[in-house]
């Protein structure tokens, strides 16, 4: 194994209940409230971009699907303006780790270029990270395979090269729709997900690390 192919939201930052939120904030103008069951089952894990044409047709919002991103990423935006999402426990250590070790690592996402950025700026993980990609910079968000196609590509890797570690069961399929072997670490936000396509599940960042790579 030559690099790492991390998510972000849900895997690196503990960003998910805050995404949840900003699109109870968005909704309520169209009077309109979502279940946390509904986020996680529906939304989790896939692009705004993605989503958009479901989440009117099932809310009857009257948007185009563009309006909805635009809309929705101007609240991401504002978060980001002050602050990063917070790390998940073990991010920082796991990338140090992985930099030490001669591991190369990317970010593939399906959230916003600038979350990213503001995640590797905030908290001193840029010279840690060669490579991102993000839903800005594919036609197709995950679950479709281009993301992880993009990363294998930007890096001169073949998909046996490198292994993925998701949070959702949408990223999982992404990742192997790509060829790339994925490990999955479930957050109480998608530990209903289908992981069955995934190599392996971990708790967490640290026992994943540890156990697949620190005893390497």
């Amino acid at each position: 194994m030559k690099a790492v192919l991390f998510d972000h939201d849900g895997t690196l930052i503990n960003s998910e209940a805050i995404h949840f939120d900003l699109w109870q904030r968005f909704l309520s103008h169209y009077g309109v409230s979502i279940t946390s069951d509904y986020y996680n089952e529906q939304m989790a894990g896939v692009s705004v971009r993605e989503n958009a044409p479901d989440i009117i047709k099932a809310f009857n919002l009257p948007l185009t699907p563009q309006a909805l991103f635009e809309g929705r990423r101007a609240l991401t935006l504002d978060y980001l303006s002050t602050q990063a999402f917070p790390l998940m426990p073990g991010a920082k250590e796991v990338l140090w780790q992985c930099y030490q070790q001669g591991i190369r690592v990317a970010i593939v996402t399906g959230g916003a270029r600038a979350s990213v950025e503001r995640t590797l700026k905030d908290y001193g993980l840029s010279k840690w990270v060669e490579c991102v990609v993000s839903s800005d910079d594919v036609a197709t968000g995950k679950p479709a395979p281009d993301c992880y196609l993009k990363a294998l590509r930007l890096m001169d890797l073949s998909a046996n090269e490198a292994v993925a570690v998701e949070d959702t069961g949408f990223g999982v399929a992404s990742a192997v729709a790509a060829g790339v072997a994925c490990v999955a670490i479930p957050t109480p936000l998608s530990s209903h997900h289908d992981f069955s396509a995934a190599r392996a599940q971990y708790a967490c960042l640290l026992d994943w690390f540890n156990q697949e790579i620190g005893q390497s």
